[in-house]
This record gives structure tokens, sequence and C-alpha cells, in this order.
């Protein structure tokens, strides 16, 4: 009976460790690290209401934009929709976390209306992350990229894929992915942090990338914690991504990040550092001066996934190669917070002059509660904004009307 009861605690004191994208499923295979002893807990859990999808409801009337803004239901019953990536042809893939499904969604007329979502895998190990080149569509579970040929001509039958790398770590907590194409032609991967709080292998927490045929797999980014979007300027072609600051130091710290990495080889501080100003309770044997400092710190406990520069023609002029945030929204906080879509606007030094909603109404503010959590950003070619939400189970279409 003793033991029994030990192992509950043990477990809820596990569970307890996590991003605040999501909660981590329990991990299978625990790596080594140098001291995962936790500090104490600052904070609580106040996750979103667990409601069946089928009573899950989309209230467009409540989302607050802009002015001359719109926004309405691109595709709808997307289970789990999370990070998105666009083809030339127009056909959007979908990856999801919890799920285990690739989706690929078609609008054959042009209305702006989804025409056919197609299931292309399902019982993968959280293929969260999507990408495409030359044909090919990638993803990402949680230790290996798959690629499958000459998708869009196999939507309803694509057959197996083919493993392009399969090194990556197996541990779930922090392991789904987001992927990307760079500048360079190399598919960028991340590998977050297998904890809240803890030192780990050089291969966690980083940024690492490798050929499209999975060689020369390297780690070019270092104190990540759990990155889930970046993009590079349309310009200079600097890197860019969120990250999600870790828990359970209380409902105001630490903030969650956008970090800016002009050159390889950085680092951003975890787990020694956070906000870039504040050393961690535990892990403080380095100072913060030793890292590279957020180029914008954020709301703590906001969890910031996809990013993206605008770099359509149809927003006005103000929003040209100015950053979109979207706000999964906390968990490990007494009062939510996030659940929107954020605009971070840069001087002429591409520097962050200001963080402020672009679109908020997810989150009900006096009631505490939400209906909906934005997970990425994808434009359209006609510079429209595409956005999944993984709660309410779907992807929105904003555009601008005048």
């Amino acid at each position: 009976m003793k033991r029994s009861i030990v192992l509950l605690l043990s477990l809820f004191l596990f569970l307890g460790a996590c991003t605040d994208a999501e909660q981590p499923t329990a991990e299978a295979n625990a790596t080594p690290v140098a001291n995962t002893k936790e500090p104490e807990k600052k904070g609580v859990r106040n996750a979103p209401a667990k409601v069946a999808e089928e009573d899950r409801k989309v209230e467009l009337d409540k989302l607050q934009l802009p002015e001359g803004f719109k926004v309405e239901v691109f595709a709808e019953k997307v289970k789990n929709a999370r990070s998105m990536t666009l083809s030339p042809n127009g056909t959007l893939f979908v990856g999801t976390r919890q799920k285990g499904n690739v989706y690929a969604i078609i609008d054959k007329d042009g209305d702006h209306k989804a025409d056919k979502v197609y299931t292309l895998a399902s019982g993968l190990n959280m293929p969260n992350g999507v990408a495409f080149k030359d044909g090919s569509l990638y993803v990402a579970e949680v230790n290996r990229i798959l690629r499958f040929d000459d998708i869009e001509n196999k939507l309803d039958k694509p057959g197996e894929p083919v493993v392009v790398f399969d090194k990556y770590p197996t541990e779930s907590h922090h392991g789904w992915k987001y992927i990307a194409f760079g500048p360079d032609g190399k598919l960028y991967v991340p590998v977050g942090a297998p904890c809240n709080i803890c030192k780990s292998d050089e291969i966690y927490a980083s940024i690492t990338r490798m050929n499209p045929d999975g060689s020369d797999m390297e780690v070019v980014q270092h104190g990540v914690r759990n990155t889930v979007g970046f993009t590079w300027h349309p310009d200079n072609k600097d890197l860019w991504f969120t990250d999600n600051g870790r828990d359970w130091m209380g409902d105001d710290m630490p903030a969650c990040e956008v970090n800016r990495a002009p050159e390889d080889g950085m680092h951003f501080g975890y787990p020694y550092c956070h906000q870039g100003d504040t050393p961690d309770p535990e892990f403080s044997t380095r100072p913060c001066s030793d890292f590279t400092a957020p180029a914008q710190n954020l709301g703590a406990h906001v969890a910031p996934l996809g990013i993206e520069f605008y770099t359509g023609n149809t927003f006005p002029d103000q929003y040209k190669k100015q950053i979109f945030v979207a706000e999964h929204g906390s968990w490990n906080r007494s009062k939510k917070s996030g659940y929107q879509i954020s605009l971070l606007s840069l001087n002429d030094k591409n520097e962050v002059d200001s963080y402020e909603p672009f679109i908020k109404g997810w989150m009900d503010p006096q009631k505490d509660s939400v209906w909906g959590r934005p997970v990425d950003i994808e434009w359209m070619p006609d510079g429209s904004m595409l956005i999944s939400d993984d709660y309410a189970n779907v992807i929105y279409r904003v555009s601008y009307e005048g």
C-alpha cells in the first residue's frame, strides 16, 4: 500500500514539470541528466477545461481584431490542428500532437473555404511538424523525420513514407517538433529539454539542422528550452524563434521569449538563466551575461508557438515585415494568460519596438475560461492569414477588407 502511494506521488510530481504549450505525456525512456531535483514549486494548475470535442463551440463573434480585418473559418473538424505548411500549389498540410494524424486540406474552387480534408497518416508519434520541399512532405515525429514523396498526386493513397532520419531522442517530454526549411535549403529541427528544468546532453534544448536527405545533422543553437515555431527575416535571413519559459516559478515568472539568432552557435540561457536577466533558482552556475538575451520578453506562461513575418501585400503597410506570434495560452498560472495572436513591431534596426495583441477573444478574462487555442500561422498567396487551433479543431482565415 505504501509503495503504491509513493508511486502515485512520484507520477504526480513528474507530470507537474511541463511546458506552457501543453502538459506532456509520460516518458517511456527517461534520459540521465546532471541534476533533476525540482526547486520549490510556486504556482497552480489552471489548464483549459476538458470539454468533449463534440461540445466545443467556435465563437467567432468573440474575436476582437483591428478595424478593417475579418475572421472566418477556413476549415472545420480538423482535430488537434497544429503546425501548418502550404505547398506552392495551394495544398495546406497540417500536423497534430495528440491525434497522431497528418492532414492535407484543399480549397478547390478558391472561395477561401476548405472543400476536402484528407487524412494522410494516422497513429504516428506526435507528428506535430510538417514542411514541404520539391514535391515532398516532411513530417516530424518525436525521434524521426519522415518524407512522403510526390504527395500531392497521392493524397488518397500516400503509401509508406521514407525514413529520412531516426536518431533523435525518444523522450516525449517536449518531444513534439516544429520543422521548417531555412534559406540555406536545410531542414531545421528543434529538440526540447526532456524536463521542466534540468541539465542534459547537448542534443537537448537545441535547434538542429540537416540536409534534406537526413545527412550532416548538427546542433546550431543552444539553450533553447522548447521552441515550437521559428522563421527567418525576409531580408537579412536572421533566425527568429519562440521559446516557452519554464514552469513553477510563480504566476509572473519567468517570461516566455521571442529570440533572434543572426549567427550559428549562440546560447540562449536555458537552464541557467531565464528572460535574459533572471538566474534559475537551482541551475544558476553561470551568469546571465554569458548568454544571448531575448529579442522580446512576452508574458509569463503565455506559451508562444507559431511565429511569422508578414510578407503579403493585402494587410496595411504598417504590418509589412512585422512579426506575428500565436500564444497558445497558459496552464501553470492562477489567472490565464495568452490565448491570442500578438504583433511585434520592429524598427529600422530590426529591434522590437512594441508588443501588443493583434487578435484576442479566445479567452474570457472575466470568467477565466477559454474556447480556443491558437497554435500556428501560415500565409495564403492572397496575403490572408491562416491560424490553426488545436482546441476548437479548426483553421481560421484572417483577411483585410479595409
